[in-house]
C-alpha cells in the first residue's frame, strides 16, 4: 500500500519557499527586525513539522517494506541507520543532529539556540529532499 506523501511534499515546499525568502538579503533588508525574526521563526517552525513528517514517513516505509514488526520501540538513531542502509537517506549522523535540533526548539526559547536551529533548518532542506525523492521513487 503506497504511502501518502502529499503532506511531506507540501511541508517541504513551504519550508523551501520561506527559507529562500529568509536567505534573500534584498527581501530581508526591506523588513524591520521584528518581521525578520518572525520569518526566521517561521523557518524553524516549518523545519520542525517537516522533520517530524520525514521521520514518521521513513518509519512507515520501513515498517511496510523492509522491517515488519521491527519498528516498535526503535530509537531515532536506529531508524536513521536503517534508512541509510536502505538508501533512503545519505547520512544518518546528520539526521541525528537534526533530531537534536528539533528537540532543542521544543523545550525552551533562547535566541542563540534559535539561530543554531535556523542554520540547521537551512542545512536540512536537501536532506529532506533526498528522503522525499527516495520515498517517492519506492512508493508502491
Amino acid at each position: 500500500m503506497p504511502l501518502d506523501l502529499s503532506s511531506l511534499h507540501k511541508a517541504l515546499a513551504a519550508l523551501k519557499e520561506l527559507a529562500e525568502k529568509a536567505e534573500n538579503d534584498a527581501v530581508m533588508g526591506q523588513l524591520d527586525e521584528t518581521l525578520r525574526k518572525g520569518i526566521r521563526a517561521g523557518v524553524i517552525l516549518y523545519f520542525e513539522f517537516t522533520y517530524e513528517l520525514c521521520w514518521k514517513l521513513l518509519k512507515c516505509w520501513l515498517e511496510a517494506n523492509q522491517a515488519k514488526g521491527m519498528m516498535l520501540g526503535i530509537t531515532h538513531k536506529e531508524l536513521f541507520r536503517l534508512g541509510a542502509e536502505h538508501g533512503l537517506i545519505d547520512d544518518p549522523e546528520r539526521w541525528w543532529f537534526f533530531h537534536e535540533c528539533r528537540n532543542r526548539t521544543s523545550h525552551t526559547y533562547n535566541l542563540e539556540i534559535a539561530e543554531e536551529v535556523y542554520d540547521a533548518a537551512i542545512e536540512f532542506i536537501p536532506y529532506a529532499e533526498t528522503l522525499y525523492a527516495g520515498l517517492e521513487q519506492r512508493n508502491s
